[in-house]
Protein backbone atom coordinates (compact mmCIF):
# COMPACT_ATOMS: atom_id res chain seq x y z
CA UNK A 1 0.00 0.00 0.00
CA UNK A 2 1.32 3.26 -0.84
CA UNK A 3 2.28 5.75 2.40
CA UNK A 4 0.07 8.26 2.79
CA UNK A 5 2.56 10.69 3.85
CA UNK A 6 3.79 10.61 0.62
CA UNK A 7 1.20 13.47 -0.46
CA UNK A 8 1.83 15.82 2.39
CA UNK A 9 5.69 15.56 2.05
CA UNK A 10 5.03 16.14 -1.69
CA UNK A 11 4.46 20.07 -1.39
CA UNK A 12 7.29 22.57 -0.20
CA UNK A 13 6.44 24.48 2.95
CA UNK A 14 5.98 28.03 1.64
CA UNK A 15 8.05 29.83 4.59
CA UNK A 16 11.01 29.27 3.88
CA UNK A 17 10.78 29.43 0.01
CA UNK A 18 9.22 33.04 0.06
CA UNK A 19 12.52 33.93 2.85
CA UNK A 20 14.59 32.63 0.23
CA UNK A 21 12.83 34.75 -3.10
CA UNK A 22 12.97 38.02 -0.95
CA UNK A 23 16.31 37.62 0.29
CA UNK A 24 17.57 37.17 -3.53
CA UNK A 25 19.03 40.54 -5.21
CA UNK A 26 17.15 40.27 -8.30
CA UNK A 27 13.46 39.93 -6.72
CA UNK A 28 14.72 43.05 -4.50
CA UNK A 29 16.35 45.21 -7.01
CA UNK A 30 13.61 44.37 -9.67
CA UNK A 31 10.57 44.44 -6.98
CA UNK A 32 11.56 47.65 -5.18
CA UNK A 33 11.71 49.32 -8.77
CA UNK A 34 7.83 47.65 -9.17
CA UNK A 35 6.30 48.69 -5.96
CA UNK A 36 7.85 52.26 -6.38
CA UNK A 37 6.08 52.49 -10.11
CA UNK A 38 2.96 50.67 -8.25
CA UNK A 39 2.81 53.72 -5.32
CA UNK A 40 3.40 56.24 -8.35
CA UNK A 41 0.44 54.29 -10.12
CA UNK A 42 -1.87 54.75 -7.16
CA UNK A 43 -1.13 58.04 -5.72
CA UNK A 44 -0.38 59.98 -9.43
CA UNK A 45 -3.25 62.45 -8.60
CA UNK A 46 -1.33 63.58 -5.45
CA UNK A 47 2.54 62.84 -6.29
CA UNK A 48 2.24 64.65 -10.04
CA UNK A 49 3.30 68.11 -9.38
CA UNK A 50 0.82 69.49 -12.41
CA UNK A 51 -2.09 68.48 -14.37
CA UNK A 52 -1.23 66.31 -16.92
CA UNK A 53 -3.54 67.86 -19.30
CA UNK A 54 -2.85 71.25 -18.33
CA UNK A 55 -1.45 73.00 -21.51
CA UNK A 56 0.34 76.54 -21.64
CA UNK A 57 1.67 77.44 -25.30
CA UNK A 58 4.17 80.01 -23.16
CA UNK A 59 5.71 77.16 -21.25
CA UNK A 60 6.26 74.96 -24.49
CA UNK A 61 9.29 72.61 -24.54
CA UNK A 62 11.14 73.62 -21.51
CA UNK A 63 14.55 71.69 -20.39
CA UNK A 64 14.45 69.90 -17.60
CA UNK A 65 16.07 71.28 -14.12
CA UNK A 66 19.84 72.32 -14.68
CA UNK A 67 19.32 73.27 -18.02
CA UNK A 68 19.35 76.73 -19.27
CA UNK A 69 15.99 78.19 -19.74
CA UNK A 70 14.15 76.07 -17.24
CA UNK A 71 11.17 76.86 -15.06
CA UNK A 72 11.09 76.07 -11.22
CA UNK A 73 8.62 73.60 -10.69
CA UNK A 74 8.91 71.65 -14.16
CA UNK A 75 11.54 69.18 -12.69
CA UNK A 76 11.76 66.87 -16.12
CA UNK A 77 11.06 70.09 -18.28
CA UNK A 78 7.27 70.62 -20.73
CA UNK A 79 6.55 69.31 -23.86
CA UNK A 80 5.65 71.10 -26.79
CA UNK A 81 2.23 72.25 -25.76
CA UNK A 82 3.68 73.06 -21.93
CA UNK A 83 2.36 70.16 -20.57
CA UNK A 84 4.53 68.82 -17.76
CA UNK A 85 6.41 65.36 -18.89
CA UNK A 86 7.02 64.32 -14.80
CA UNK A 87 3.46 64.85 -14.56
CA UNK A 88 2.00 62.78 -17.53
CA UNK A 89 5.03 60.10 -17.09
CA UNK A 90 3.23 59.42 -13.68
CA UNK A 91 -0.18 59.30 -14.84
CA UNK A 92 1.17 57.37 -17.65
CA UNK A 93 2.54 54.74 -15.16
CA UNK A 94 -1.31 54.13 -13.58
CA UNK A 95 -2.18 52.92 -17.51
CA UNK A 96 0.76 50.90 -18.16
CA UNK A 97 0.43 48.76 -14.86
CA UNK A 98 -3.24 48.66 -14.81
CA UNK A 99 -2.82 47.31 -18.68
CA UNK A 100 -0.54 44.77 -17.43
CA UNK A 101 -1.37 43.48 -13.93
CA UNK A 102 -5.61 43.04 -15.51
CA UNK A 103 -4.47 41.58 -18.71
CA UNK A 104 -1.53 39.39 -17.23
CA UNK A 105 -4.07 38.27 -14.62
CA UNK A 106 -6.77 36.96 -16.91
CA UNK A 107 -4.21 35.42 -19.18
CA UNK A 108 -2.70 33.34 -16.49
CA UNK A 109 -5.70 32.19 -15.13
CA UNK A 110 -7.47 31.28 -18.46
CA UNK A 111 -3.61 29.63 -20.02
CA UNK A 112 -3.24 27.93 -16.17
CA UNK A 113 -6.39 26.14 -16.26
CA UNK A 114 -6.62 24.86 -20.09
CA UNK A 115 -2.83 23.87 -19.32
CA UNK A 116 -3.68 21.88 -16.25
CA UNK A 117 -6.53 20.19 -18.23
CA UNK A 118 -4.74 19.24 -21.23
CA UNK A 119 -1.85 17.85 -19.25
CA UNK A 120 -3.32 16.28 -16.40
CA UNK A 121 -6.49 14.56 -18.89
CA UNK A 122 -4.48 14.41 -21.96
CA UNK A 123 -6.56 12.26 -24.89
CA UNK A 124 -8.58 14.70 -27.52
CA UNK A 125 -8.59 17.68 -24.77
CA UNK A 126 -4.60 17.40 -25.15
CA UNK A 127 -4.48 17.22 -29.12
CA UNK A 128 -6.86 19.95 -29.04
CA UNK A 129 -5.35 22.70 -27.13
CA UNK A 130 -1.81 21.26 -28.09
CA UNK A 131 -2.61 22.12 -32.20
CA UNK A 132 -4.60 25.53 -30.69
CA UNK A 133 -1.51 26.73 -29.02
CA UNK A 134 0.77 26.22 -32.02
CA UNK A 135 -1.80 27.62 -34.49
CA UNK A 136 -1.63 30.54 -31.97
CA UNK A 137 1.74 31.02 -31.20
CA UNK A 138 2.16 30.82 -34.74
CA UNK A 139 1.15 34.56 -35.47
CA UNK A 140 3.34 37.27 -34.36
CA UNK A 141 1.98 38.84 -31.27
CA UNK A 142 2.25 42.55 -32.08
CA UNK A 143 0.18 41.86 -35.71
CA UNK A 144 -1.95 40.29 -34.06
CA UNK A 145 -2.75 42.62 -30.79
CA UNK A 146 -3.31 45.49 -33.66
CA UNK A 147 -5.61 43.09 -35.76
CA UNK A 148 -7.67 42.58 -32.30
CA UNK A 149 -7.55 46.08 -31.21
CA UNK A 150 -8.48 47.46 -34.84
CA UNK A 151 -11.53 45.38 -34.57
CA UNK A 152 -13.06 45.65 -31.07
CA UNK A 153 -11.63 49.73 -31.14
CA UNK A 154 -9.55 51.34 -29.22
CA UNK A 155 -9.36 51.59 -25.67
CA UNK A 156 -8.21 50.25 -22.45
CA UNK A 157 -10.79 47.34 -22.26
CA UNK A 158 -9.91 46.31 -26.00
CA UNK A 159 -5.68 46.52 -25.02
CA UNK A 160 -6.28 44.51 -22.05
CA UNK A 161 -8.65 42.08 -24.07
CA UNK A 162 -6.23 41.47 -26.55
CA UNK A 163 -3.31 41.07 -24.34
CA UNK A 164 -5.33 38.33 -23.00
CA UNK A 165 -6.25 36.18 -26.01
CA UNK A 166 -2.17 36.74 -27.42
CA UNK A 167 -0.47 35.56 -23.89
CA UNK A 168 -2.29 32.50 -22.35
CA UNK A 169 -0.72 30.15 -24.48
CA UNK A 170 2.46 31.27 -22.94
CA UNK A 171 1.23 30.17 -19.31
CA UNK A 172 -0.65 27.07 -21.16
CA UNK A 173 2.20 25.31 -23.10
CA UNK A 174 4.52 25.74 -19.52
CA UNK A 175 1.87 24.31 -17.51
CA UNK A 176 0.71 21.64 -19.57
CA UNK A 177 4.04 20.53 -19.50
CA UNK A 178 4.81 20.94 -15.68
CA UNK A 179 1.19 19.06 -15.11
CA UNK A 180 2.51 16.17 -17.17
CA UNK A 181 5.55 15.52 -15.17
CA UNK A 182 3.45 16.16 -11.79
CA UNK A 183 1.24 13.77 -12.86
CA UNK A 184 3.62 11.00 -12.68
CA UNK A 185 4.69 11.95 -9.28
CA UNK A 186 4.32 9.97 -6.05
CA UNK A 187 2.15 11.87 -4.06
CA UNK A 188 -0.62 11.72 -7.29
CA UNK A 189 -0.37 8.06 -7.28
CA UNK A 190 -0.98 8.39 -3.32
CA UNK A 191 -3.56 10.07 -4.03
CA UNK A 192 -5.59 8.16 -6.60
CA UNK A 193 -5.32 5.20 -4.33
CA UNK A 194 -6.76 7.01 -1.23
CA UNK A 195 -10.04 7.34 -3.57
CA UNK A 196 -9.33 11.35 -4.25
CA UNK A 197 -11.13 12.75 -7.55
CA UNK A 198 -9.79 13.74 -10.87
CA UNK A 199 -10.25 17.59 -10.05
CA UNK A 200 -9.97 17.14 -6.57
CA UNK A 201 -6.29 15.96 -7.22
CA UNK A 202 -5.38 18.31 -9.75
CA UNK A 203 -6.88 21.21 -7.83
CA UNK A 204 -5.89 20.79 -4.72
CA UNK A 205 -2.53 18.43 -5.41
CA UNK A 206 -0.95 19.49 -8.47
CA UNK A 207 -2.23 23.15 -8.64
CA UNK A 208 -0.10 24.24 -6.00
CA UNK A 209 3.09 22.63 -7.12
CA UNK A 210 2.62 24.53 -10.51
CA UNK A 211 1.94 27.74 -9.20
CA UNK A 212 5.37 28.49 -8.43
CA UNK A 213 5.89 28.22 -12.36
CA UNK A 214 2.77 30.19 -13.34
CA UNK A 215 3.97 33.28 -10.54
CA UNK A 216 7.22 33.40 -12.32
CA UNK A 217 6.22 33.00 -15.70
CA UNK A 218 3.77 35.82 -14.32
CA UNK A 219 6.03 38.13 -13.90
CA UNK A 220 7.41 38.00 -17.23
CA UNK A 221 4.53 38.32 -18.84
CA UNK A 222 3.96 41.79 -17.19
CA UNK A 223 6.87 43.13 -18.88
CA UNK A 224 5.63 41.55 -22.39
CA UNK A 225 1.71 43.68 -21.43
CA UNK A 226 3.38 46.82 -21.07
CA UNK A 227 5.41 46.66 -23.96
CA UNK A 228 2.49 46.01 -26.13
CA UNK A 229 0.14 48.31 -23.98
CA UNK A 230 3.33 51.04 -25.14
CA UNK A 231 3.56 49.90 -29.13
CA UNK A 232 -0.21 50.39 -29.35
CA UNK A 233 -0.38 53.81 -27.36
CA UNK A 234 2.39 54.61 -29.80
CA UNK A 235 0.07 54.04 -33.10
CA UNK A 236 -2.96 55.32 -31.39
CA UNK A 237 -5.13 52.12 -30.68
CA UNK A 238 -4.76 52.24 -27.05
CA UNK A 239 -6.34 54.58 -25.25
CA UNK A 240 -7.69 58.18 -26.49
CA UNK A 241 -4.64 60.52 -27.27
CA UNK A 242 -5.32 62.70 -24.53
CA UNK A 243 -4.70 60.55 -21.71
CA UNK A 244 -0.78 60.09 -20.86
CA UNK A 245 0.54 57.01 -21.63
CA UNK A 246 4.63 55.94 -22.09
CA UNK A 247 3.66 54.77 -25.73
CA UNK A 248 1.78 57.95 -26.85
CA UNK A 249 4.51 60.38 -24.89
CA UNK A 250 7.30 58.60 -27.25
CA UNK A 251 5.13 58.71 -30.30
CA UNK A 252 4.97 62.68 -29.23
CA UNK A 253 8.53 63.20 -28.43
CA UNK A 254 9.61 61.41 -31.71
CA UNK A 255 8.32 64.35 -33.71
CA UNK A 256 10.37 67.02 -31.67
CA UNK A 257 13.74 64.90 -30.19
CA UNK A 258 15.89 67.70 -31.77
CA UNK A 259 13.73 70.35 -29.98
CA UNK A 260 12.73 69.03 -27.00
CA UNK A 261 14.43 64.98 -26.57
CA UNK A 262 13.78 64.99 -22.83
CA UNK A 263 10.12 64.84 -24.29
CA UNK A 264 11.26 61.05 -25.69
CA UNK A 265 13.89 60.47 -23.26
CA UNK A 266 11.92 59.89 -20.08
CA UNK A 267 8.96 57.34 -21.37
CA UNK A 268 11.09 55.55 -22.91
CA UNK A 269 13.67 54.77 -20.44
CA UNK A 270 11.19 54.30 -18.00
CA UNK A 271 9.54 51.30 -20.35
CA UNK A 272 13.21 49.92 -20.67
CA UNK A 273 13.18 49.82 -16.83
CA UNK A 274 10.01 48.97 -16.00
CA UNK A 275 10.84 46.17 -18.50
CA UNK A 276 14.20 45.15 -16.92
CA UNK A 277 13.03 45.29 -13.63
CA UNK A 278 10.11 42.67 -14.03
CA UNK A 279 12.39 40.03 -16.24
CA UNK A 280 14.94 40.67 -13.35
CA UNK A 281 11.89 40.10 -10.88
CA UNK A 282 10.65 36.97 -12.89
CA UNK A 283 14.22 35.24 -12.86
CA UNK A 284 14.90 35.72 -9.48
CA UNK A 285 11.85 34.44 -8.54
CA UNK A 286 12.27 31.30 -10.69
CA UNK A 287 15.96 31.00 -9.62
CA UNK A 288 14.62 30.84 -6.00
CA UNK A 289 10.89 29.40 -6.39
CA UNK A 290 12.01 26.36 -8.91
CA UNK A 291 13.25 23.10 -7.64
CA UNK A 292 15.20 22.23 -10.86
CA UNK A 293 17.24 25.35 -10.58
CA UNK A 294 17.84 24.50 -6.92
CA UNK A 295 19.81 21.84 -7.09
Amino acid sequence: MVDVTITAASHQNWKPIVAAAFSDPKVAVGGGFILLLIILALGADLIAPHDPLAQDLMLGSLPPVGMAGTEPGYWLGTDDLGRDVLSRFIHGTRIALTVAFVAATIAATVGTVVGLLAGYFGGWIDVVVSRLIEIWMAFPAVLLSILIVAILGSGMHSVIIAIAIIDWTRFARVVRAETMAQRQADYVTASTVLGFSRLGILAGEILPNVLWVVLGLFTLELGLAVVIEAILSFVGLSVSSDTPTWGGMIAQGRGIIYQAWWVFALPLAGLLATVLAFNQLGAGLRRSLDPVMQR
